[in-house]
This record gives C-alpha cells, structure tokens and sequence, in this order.
C-alpha cells in the first residue's frame, strides 16, 4: 500500500512540475491570465447556484481592473474588501491585483469597532463590501467608523444587479491596464492577524511570496490535475485562500466556498459536488465527525481532508480515518507571517505521525524553489533567553528562512524588527523541534508558557493529557498569576458528551499522569459553542483568560 501511495504521489508532482518547468517570478494576475488561457472552461468556483470557469473568472476580473482604473486606482493603493466567500470575490481579487492595487481583506466576524481600527491603519483607497452578511447590517455599521472621504462600493448578494459595485463594473470603460512585469515582489495582500493574543497587525505578503506558497502546498501534497476543495474557511485568510483557492489554481482545480461553517452543510457539500479535499481547523472537522456518525452521506468522492492551523486532540484522527476513509490526511504548520504553511505531513504519512507531528518541510521540487533543494525554509530552533540554538531533539524557539517570509508588519516598525532577528531569520513564538525522522514536533507558544513553582510548563502538554480522558472532548490552558507559585495553569474543557465530569474525576486522570507542579489549580467546563473564537475556529485564549479573571474575582467577591 505504501508503495502504491509513493508511485501515485511522484506521478502527480512530476505532472506539477511539467506544467512550471522552472520558477519564473511574476503576478497573481498574470499568472491566473495564464491558468485561464490553459484551463478555459474548467469550473475554479462551485456552489449550489451553478459554477463559474475560468474563462468566465479572467473575463470578470478584466472588467474590474478596468473599473478600478476608471476610478483613479494606480499601482500600490490599497482597496480593502469585506465580503464573504462568494464567486465574485475571487473575481475581486484578482481584478485588483491586475490593477496594481494591495488587497486588504477584512475579516467578516470583526465587531464593528474592530472594523474601524483597520480600516483606520489600512487606510485604503477604496472599500468593497458586502450590504449584510448573516444577521449584519454591514452597510449601516460601515458608515459610523468609515474614515472621512473613504470611497465604498457594496455588494448586495440577494439583488446584485442593484449593487453599487456591479454597477460600476457594467458601465466601467475599457482602458489601458498596467504593465505588471517585473513586479513580483510588491505587496499583494495586506492581511490582518486574527487577534488570538491582541490586536490584529496587517502582515504584507507580496505576490511572490503567495505563488511559492500556493506551487509549495500543491507540488508536496502532491495535488491531483482537478483537484476540488471544499471549505468553509474564509478567503480573507492564509489557509482558505492560499491552500484552498491558489494552490488549486496550480494543477486547474476547483474550490466549493461555503459562506459560514455549517457541518451539515460541508458534507452535504462532498455528495452534491464530489469534491475530494475537505479544508477544515480541528473544530470544524469534530463536528463534522460528530454529524457524519449520526447521518449517512455519500463521501465516496473524498480522498484528503487537511484539517490544520490549531492543536488537533490525538483521538480526531484516528476518528477521521474510520468513519471518512480517506487514503490521505494532513496536518500543517504555517503564519500569516509566513505566508501559508511551511510544514506539513506528506501522503501516505503513518496515523501515528499525522496525529503528533506537523510534518516535514515543505517540499516545493525545482521549480518551486531551486536555491533550496527542493525544501521552502530553513530552520534553527532558538533558546530566547540566549539567543543561541538549542541542542538537537530538544524544545526552542522556532525561526525560520525563505521566500515565504513576509515583508513584515504594515507601517508597524518596531514590530516588525522585533520579528526578525538578524540574517532574515523569523521568530514564529512558537516552541518545537525535529524528530529524527524531520517531522516538526512542536511544543506550544513561546508567549504560552508559564512558570509554576519556578518550572516552565507548556500549556499544550496538558492539553494533550487531559484530552485522553474519555469524558472530554476539547482543553485549552492558559496560565493564570498564582500568590504561592507565581502562576499555575487554568484550564477550560468541552465535555464529551452531556454527562459533565466532576473536577475531581479530571484532577484523578491528570495526577496519574503529571508532576505536581503541572497540575491545573482551576478547571472550567464549557459549551463548545461559548468558545471565542476568531473567523477561522481558532480559540481566542486572551478572551478564556480575560473571563477566568472575571470568575475568579466574583469568587473572591463572594
């Protein structure tokens, strides 16, 4: 079986690298001109309302540039849009990119003052938007934080004939575009940080940087020619747009974009469309389990599922594999900072080193990157407090090296140095090391951890402990300020199941199997749907710590 699974693998990644027989920098728009001239009627978006090729995308994109043009945008302004997964979104993207501008894409969840600081920092030329999305009336919010003389465009998906933005595209002259050569290395995206741990910073990444990312994720994952994603993660992000919609563009694939995360929906999706790559964070693929034991779906067509982008309880994937059936499932490491993933599990990986690791380097083949071998990155894990490297197979600092390093944080200079340390190396703040066999076996955030009773623990240790008890579903730790051990940990856990287990049932399971000093000193129980959460499932810990402090103080108080 494995043998089968390497020859398949190397058949798909040599038919990649026929089709880019060498590495040529270029632009998002003139390469998706390009996979339009080659994939033509090929279908690049899929929804329950029809499918729109490629041929139909390029055309589209053409009309918007050209509109954007009309409006006076030149090469380097920033037009920022919030709009959800829609087909004309894709067809935005690349319409602005042929005009020259910066895409800075908003995230849909942000509250309205949120909205503002970014527009605010952003500070675009130009605003495309949706009138509402879900229970949001996006139109009305916009006007009260909107920067004074900011130009905005509306989309309205119920009636867009009656859009202010599919207006002007329909009555948008035809013109002169701009000459895009040589212009690799200017910022394609500005994209904002989801704000796990603060407020967001818009992080620049530059065409190159997005195109050896997208060549990268489908050449080492090794992505058959229509190749057909399913997601309901947003384009406004590293995952949904470069995993999903770029690296699909690499070997003329199709993406099937939901508006919102709906479990029953995505596997209904897999049946209706027969997609064969489900994209999902951990949990959005729990749920999806959860459904998928309950109800019957034809999910014959799928054959990966990339679930990724935030801790995975061990048990998931050993669930994925018995009720999906998939032949492959990956794990992945990745920033914003860098792009998209740089690490990640390969065909045909083992469960044991899916449900550990995060995987290998990326492999991008000699088109991809020749001035590397092969590999997307370099890495050296560091000891903070030294600055020097830590001894093989032992925990530190991950920092890393190559073209999919980002330009940094947008007009944020002192960030931005803090980021990189010298010879261009990034500090990611997240904590690892290589095993021997060169999966990346990573150890938590570098900002994470804590020091009780003098020893520094890592939240993400317990958490996998913690999780092997089969009454629990989810754990997230955080450290806490502790009067006797200078701090401990707080953990919040999603029972498995409707019986809720006692805290001392889970302070049993957890002193078999942990020193003292790592013990949680409080345990909370929670619905999985009261977690915080930003746009792409990740859980937002600064929030879970923000509402243990205020538990704490009410116990106190009482």
């Amino acid at each position: 079986m494995k043998a089968m699974v390497a020859t398949h693998v190397e058949e798909r990644r040599a038919a990649i690298e026929a089709r880019h027989p060498q590495w040529t920098p270029t632009t998002l728009d003139r390469y998706f001109e390009s996979a339009a001239a080659s994939f033509g009627d090929r279908p690049l978006v899929i929804t329950d309302d029809g499918q729109t090729s490629y041929s139909d995308a390029e055309r589209h994109a053409t009309r918007i540039a050209n509109m954007l043009v009309a409006r006076g945008i030149v090469p380097g302004d920033r037009i920022a849009i919030l709009m959800g997964n829609y087909p004309i979104t894709v067809a935005l993207l690349f319409g602005i990119w042929r005009a020259g501008a910066t895409v800075v894409p908003l995230n849909t969840l942000y509250r309205t003052d949120e909205l503002g600081f970014v527009l605010a920092q952003s500070a675009p030329r130009l605003l495309i938007a949706m009138t509402r999305f879900l229970k949001r009336d996006l139109a009305a919010e916009i006007a009260t934080v909107k920067p004074v003389g900011l130009d905005v465009l509306f989309y309205d998906h119920d009636d867009p004939a009656s859009s202010s933005l599919v207006k002007a595209i329909g009555c948008a002259p035809l013109g002169t575009l701009p000459d895009r050569a040589g212009q690799a290395a200017v910022p394609a995206v500005i994209m904002y940080t989801s704000g796990t741990t603060g407020s967001p910073k818009g992080v620049v990444q530059t065409h190159d940087n997005l195109l050896r990312a997208a060549y990268a994720g489908a050449y080492h994952q090794a992505f058959a020619d229509g190749h057909r994603a399913i997601f309901s993660l947003p384009l406004y992000h590293a995952f949904g747009l470069v995993v999903g919609l770029l690296s699909g563009i690499v070997v003329g694939g199709s993406i099937v974009p939901l508006l919102r995360f709906d479990a029953r929906a995505l596997l209904a999706g897999i049946e209706r469309h027969r997609a064969n790559y489900l994209m999902a964070v951990p949990t959005m693929t729990v749920a999806m389990l959860e459904v998928a034991e309950r109800e019957t779906f034809d999910l014959s067509s799928l054959t990966a599922i990339h679930s990724a982008a935030a801790p995975t309880p061990s048990w998931v994937w050993q669930r994925i594999q018995s009720v999906f059936g998939c032949d492959e499932i990956f794990t992945s490491y990745g920033q914003t900072e860098t792009t998209a993933t740089i690490i990640c599990t390969q065909p045909g990986d083992p469960i044991e080193t899916v449900a550990i690791t995060q995987g290998i380097i990326v492999k991008a083949g000699v088109a991809g990157i020749p001035e590397r071998g092969g590999e997307i990155a370099e890495f050296r894990f560091v000891d903070p407090a030294t600055g020097h490297d830590s001894p093989t197979g032992t925990p530190g600092e991950i920092w890393t090296r190559g073209p999919l390093n980002s330009l940094g944080y947008f007009e944020r200079p002192d960030e931005t140095a803090a980021l990189f340390a010298d010879g261009g190396w990034l500090r990611t703040g997240d904590r690892g090391y290589f095993r021997e066999d060169g999966n990346l076996l990573l150890t938590g955030r570098t900002k994470e951890l804590f020091k009780s009773r003098g020893e520094l623990v890592s939240p993400k240790e317990i958490e996998e402990v913690i999780t092997t008890h089969p009454a629990v579903r989810e754990a997230y730790v955080i450290g806490m300020p502790d009067d006797v051990h200078g701090e401990c940990g707080s953990a919040w856990l999603v029972a498995a199941g409707p019986d809720i287990p006692t805290v001392a049932d889970i302070m049993d399971h957890l002193i078999a199997r942990l020193p003292r000093y790592k013990l949680p000193r409080d345990i909370w129980f929670i619905d999985a749907a009261e977690l915080p959460k930003t746009g792409t499932g990740k859980v937002q810990k600064n929030l879970l710590k923000d509402r243990a402090e205020r538990l704490l103080a009410e116990l106190g108080a009482a």
